[in-house]
């Protein structure tokens, strides 16, 4: 149950935000690729959530705009919003008791009005999120029972119910062990190979190599470089963000860059 429209597209313009009195984005402009995995990444504080609650409406910028399609999303309704975009963010949590089902039937809401309550097609997209996240087995499991991995399975499985071309993750494998971010990260690239656009805010640069199709290195509030992991991931860029030396291979498999000797900078 695949949407094939082209994904909207998604960017920013002159975009500055702040935390009180701190400047945490500066004049930042920023075009998506869509339908394509991308990753942001940097060092702690260098603005990768605040961009992300930016793009989807949570924290208004103090000046330029977040454009959807060319329109200022501060300028859209909440629904038409929900429609287009849909935001997991890093803490997530759901009442005590609530089974996976339950959880996924929450991403129908943009889609309920007066005039339009619960049909069979809502039910079909419920059971198609329960098979894209391979949760059919878990569907009546209360959330509280599952592993790491298949909890955040079934809030990326909310996201897919609420049938958004653009979908963004904030640090979606945080705290899991390595089975379960392998689960998440396959089904974050099955969804873009469904024609979504993917935007996910990660601290492993490791992993953002192995499965994102851009990245966007950030530091300061600002962009330090943007485009393809393989072209973009050098020792200087990882030095730039995290004071560490470090070797670049390269991944047989994936022609992705392996960091490799991790060491700390040496100091003048």
């Amino acid at each position: 149950m695949t949407d094939t429209t082209a994904a909207p597209t998604l960017s920013t313009r002159t975009l500055a935000m702040s935390y009180g009195p701190r400047r945490v984005i500066d004049a930042l402009d920023l075009d998506l690729p869509q339908g394509q995995v991308t990753a942001i990444v940097g060092p702690n504080g260098c603005g990768k959530s605040t961009l992300l609650s930016g793009l989807a409406r949570l924290h208004k910028p103090d000046s330029g705009a977040v454009l959807l399609d060319g329109a200022d999303v501060q300028g859209l309704p909440a629904k038409e919003l929900a429609r287009q975009l849909a935001l997991l963010p890093q803490e997530a949590t759901a009442p005590e008791g609530l089974t996976v089902t339950e959880l996924i039937r929450f991403g129908r809401q943009p889609h309920q009005g007066w005039l339009r309550q619960w049909s069979a097609e809502d039910q079909a997209v419920v059971q198609y999120a329960l098979e894209a996240a391979g949760l059919e087995e878990l569907a009546e499991r209360p959330l509280d029972a599952l592993s790491g991995g298949q909890r955040q399975r079934a809030w990326i499985a909310m996201t897919i119910a609420q049938q958004t071309p653009l979908l963004l993750l904030d640090e979606p494998t945080s705290a899991l062990d390595l089975g379960h971010q392998i689960e998440v990260f396959e089904l974050v690239r099955k969804l873009a190979a469904e024609g979504r656009t993917v935007v996910m805010v990660l601290h492993d640069l490791a992993s953002a190599c192995r499965y994102a199709d851009h990245l966007i290195a950030m530091n300061g509030g600002r962009i330090v470089a943007e485009g393809k992991p393989a072209t973009v991931v050098t020792p200087a860029l990882v030095k730039t963000l995290y004071q560490v030396e470090c070797t670049l291979l390269t991944d047989p498999a994936t022609g992705s860059p392996l960091i490799a000797n991790v060491r700390r900078a040496a100091t003048a």
